[in-house]
């Protein structure tokens, strides 16, 4: 019998127990769905909730933002959905473990260590990056690297703001992000099911585009501990892995930074990971979405995640299969 470890088990590989739950709905939708799926159309399964997140605080001065996805196009996904349907491995595999496990999390006077090549280092707290910042709400499309989606309204400021006032220096090619460590109350920390902490980077070009945010709330509401609290990176043309969570380090460097996933597994999850229908993982294709709740790859998956027409200009000339 082959037995694998923690660190060889992929979230795409266990059944979501919120499917397992709702095997029986599944079932039928499936059987009456099938000439639907087969033409294209919607299926209409429906994931079972997990016990529905209590609402954070209200957020005051929100702006919308003309950068938002077209509403009548991408229908936002609730909250409850956003709030207990999560990828936060240090919190458990499942999905639905987060939004239980991250209960307890302490995020409070929590602050950003600002280092590397930047002329203006120092540890902010959260309110200081906020200070003098406009908080925008934009409703932005979520691509998992699992082939599932949604559609989140978050709420939060443009990265860009933040690096512009560190002043970064020449040398200050790439932008490295990491994520708390604590493993007594990140129970995920205590297998090593990646390497930890989790670090993520992007180039600086991809870090300054007017796209990518720092976001501190969704719905209007502070952010739920499960979705990274109190403030995580939110890169919308990438697939979800890229937008880390609960950061307590933005660190300017010269070299590409080591990132969490591409040092587990650097054949399936490269250091770009921009959503491409192209180029599949190795073990499923990435040409179709199911976009929650329902259960059927329905939606054609858009290179950039359909916002090609914004960032492509940064790829020209780039091989995009070798650069996954």
């Amino acid at each position: 019998m082959l037995i694998k470890r923690p660190t060889d088990v992929r979230s795409s590989e266990i059944t979501d127990k919120k499917v397992y739950y709702s095997r029986r709905q599944f079932i039928q939708a499936a059987a009456a769905g099938t000439a639907a799926v087969a033409a294209g159309t919607a299926g209409s399964a429906v994931l079972s909730a997990a016990t529905p997140a209590a609402h954070g605080k209200k957020l005051e001065g929100i702006k919308k933002s003309p950068l938002s996805a077209n509403p009548s196009v991408d229908k936002t996904n609730t909250w409850d959905a956003i709030t207990t349907y999560n990828n936060f491995y240090e919190f458990g595999i499942d999905k639905d473990l987060p939004s239980e496990n991250a209960r307890s999390f302490n995020t409070a006077n929590w602050t950003v260590n600002v280092t590397g090549e930047c002329a203006k280092k120092g540890a902010y707290h959260v309110e200081d990056i906020l200070k003098g910042e406009t908080l925008e709400e934009r409703v932005y499309r979520h691509r998992c690297v699992e082939a599932w989606s949604m559609v989140i309204p978050w709420v939060g400021i443009p990265l860009s703001a933040v690096l512009k006032r560190a002043e970064p220096q020449g040398k200050a090619a790439y932008v490295a992000f990491t994520t708390l460590s604590r493993p007594s109350e990140m129970p995920g920390q205590r297998v090593p099911a990646l390497e930890w902490p989790y670090i993520e980077g992007l180039r600086m070009d991809e870090a300054m585009h007017p796209l990518t945010i720092l976001a501190v709330g969704l719905y209007g509401k502070t952010l739920m501990n499960q979705n990274g609290a109190p403030i995580r990176l939110v890169v919308p043309w990438k697939y979800g892995f890229k937008s880390i969570k609960s950061i307590v380090q933005i660190r300017f460097v010269e070299k590409q930074p080591r990132t969490a996933w591409s040092v587990s597994n650097p054949d399936e999850y490269g250091f770009y990971s921009n959503v491409n229908p192209t180029v599949d993982h190795p073990r499923w294709s990435q040409a179709r979405e199911k976009r929650l709740p329902s259960l059927f790859p329905t939606y054609k998956t858009q290179m950039f995640n359909g916002y090609g027409d914004q960032v492509a200009s940064m790829y020209a000339g780039m091989d995009l299969k070798k650069n996954y």
